[in-house]
């Protein structure tokens, strides 16, 4: 219940960050200029919240919310085609309720899990920069110390990868250079030297490709590619420490 409420408290503080103001504006814009399949939405047009199990065991970081997707609908990964293949993965391999999530009160839920993303507001060209990335990662740093079951950090595409190799130095871990690629599988037990207590369970670090429509569309990431990182998650999670 502690973690609970620090998480929403942590929360609450995000939706009420304005550290960037050419975000600021960015959001402000695209709440005025509506498609028009979605002039009827009141627009979220705020930083997003991150959300899911408390005491999850797999931490997913995502790159930063759509300007149509989670930008509109409220919540990560929600109402665009990143989000259909990420919740329908998660649902698959039994990390959520439900095979997608339009809404933020459509009744989705995740078990043993918790989204997050390297910056909470949706950028210009899907570009954040290098300025924004600094300003969110408190909010990261924060989860990391929160989060204190996690086992298995999957960063969706390789700015996720970057920033959270970043934040995991931040916080203490000696990681060497690791390259980024689909599927590969880092142990993070024994680089934890320094005995940093809020990250006692981390073990691995998994990458994938972000499940964008350019990598989706193009065939950089098919459907078996993406499953086979969930099916690994779980795999993962059967196996007692």
């Amino acid at each position: 219940m502690k973690t609970k409420g620090a998480l929403r408290e942590l929360q609450d503080t995000v939706v009420r960050c304005r550290k960037c103001p050419r975000l600021v504006a960015y959001l402000k814009e695209v709440s005025e200029h509506k498609p028009r399949r979605y002039r009827d939405w009141d627009y979220w047009s705020k930083p997003l919240p991150s959300f899911g199990d408390p005491d999850a065991r797999i931490l997913i970081v995502g790159l930063a919310p759509a300007a149509q997707g989670g930008n509109r609908t409220g919540r990560m990964f929600t109402g665009d085609r990143s989000g259909e293949w990420l919740f329908n993965a998660l649902y698959q391999f039994g990390f959520g309720n439900q095979p997608n999530s339009v809404r933020r009160d459509d009744g989705f839920e995740l078990g043993d899990c918790y989204i997050t993303a390297t910056i909470r507001c949706a950028p210009p060209k899907n570009k954040p920069m290098p300025e924004e990335i600094e300003n969110c990662r408190p909010y990261f740093l924060k989860e990391l110390d929160l989060l204190r079951n996690v086992k298995v950090i999957v960063p969706l595409g390789q700015i996720a990868f970057t920033q959270t190799l970043r934040s995991l130095r931040l916080r203490g871990l000696e990681i060497p250079p690791l390259a980024f690629g689909h599927g590969n599988i880092y142990s993070l037990r024994t680089s934890n030297s320094v005995g940093n207590a809020d990250l006692r369970s981390l073990q691995s670090l998994i990458t994938t490709y972000h499940p964008s429509q350019q990598n989706t569309q193009t065939g950089k990431l098919t459907r078996p590619m993406f499953h086979k990182i969930f099916k690994i998650l779980r795999e993962k999670l059967e196996i007692k420490s």
